[in-house]
């Protein structure tokens, strides 16, 4: 835990597509879950592949992460350089016809150049913030708390960043943005979808109240309400800026 937040070097722990699609999808589906995968690979043809392998389930969209900061192997070079973000979005275009988000790292100079890159790869919208790379000490023993070193915060701390960085990405593009960083109430959401995004995802939240999001979902019906808001969807890009 880090003040307002928490720093995870968690890794990618899954079983791997193959799996994914004959032991874990087949259930969620039963289900009547809306599925979505996140998915991330080492090269750019490992994305291509892992989207070509999902292109014919039943999930409803894919998300291509470009921006793990918490992993060993360069984990943020996809999503730092704006070519590569458009090689892989490129990639994954050929490879499926669902449609796709590319997942944006805040670890670059410019935002909405990554953003712009995604659009231009063919990317049918962009989701953001990862997490903010950063690090703990024990000053005790003189060495980093997480084994991996680095790590990546997420949680309250960050979201004056996603903020701003969902601003500036719904700015940039005409694609829909999906906006995530320390989302915690419906007013939380709220400022999300003020500043440009069509949808928010809660992640930190949920680690401390599982029903986080049912939550925050009433929240944002009851403040829309209580701002004689008839459709959530008024509030997308209303950021009154003076």
């Amino acid at each position: 835990e880090t003040p307002s937040g928490i720093l995870n070097a968690v890794g990618l722990q899954n079983p791997g597509v193959d799996a994914f699609i004959d032991e874990e999808l087949p259930w969620l589906l039963e289900q009547g879950a809306t599925v979505i995968a996140n998915v991330s690979g080492n090269t750019v043809d490992e994305y291509a592949q892992l989207a070509e392998a999902l292109d014919p389930t039943g999930i409803a969209l894919l998300e291509v992460n470009v921006s793990c900061p918490n992993v060993h192997a360069n984990g943020c070079v996809f999503g730092s350089n704006p070519d590569t973000i458009r090689d892989v979005a490129r990639a994954v275009r050929a490879a499926t016809q669902k449609p796709f988000l590319l997942k944006l790292s805040p670890n670059v100079a410019d935002i909405a150049e990554a953003a712009r890159a995604a659009e231009e790869g063919g990317a049918d919208g962009i989701s953001l913030i990862n997490t903010l790379t950063g690090m703990a000490i024990d000053i005790r023993t003189r060495r980093p708390v997480l084994a991996n070193v680095t790590g990546g915060l997420s949680g309250p701390a960050v979201r004056p960043v996603a903020l701003r960085m969902c601003y500036q990405a719904a700015k940039a593009v005409s694609i829909p943005v999906v906006g995530m960083g320390g989302i915690m109430t419906g007013e939380d959401a709220a400022a999300f979808l003020l500043a440009g995004c069509t949808a928010v995802q809660v992640g930190t939240a949920n680690l401390s109240d599982p029903m986080a999001c049912l939550r925050i979902l009433s929240e944002l019906e009851a403040f829309c309400a209580e701002q004689g808001i008839g459709d959530v969807r008024e509030l997308i890009g209303g950021l009154i800026v003076e």
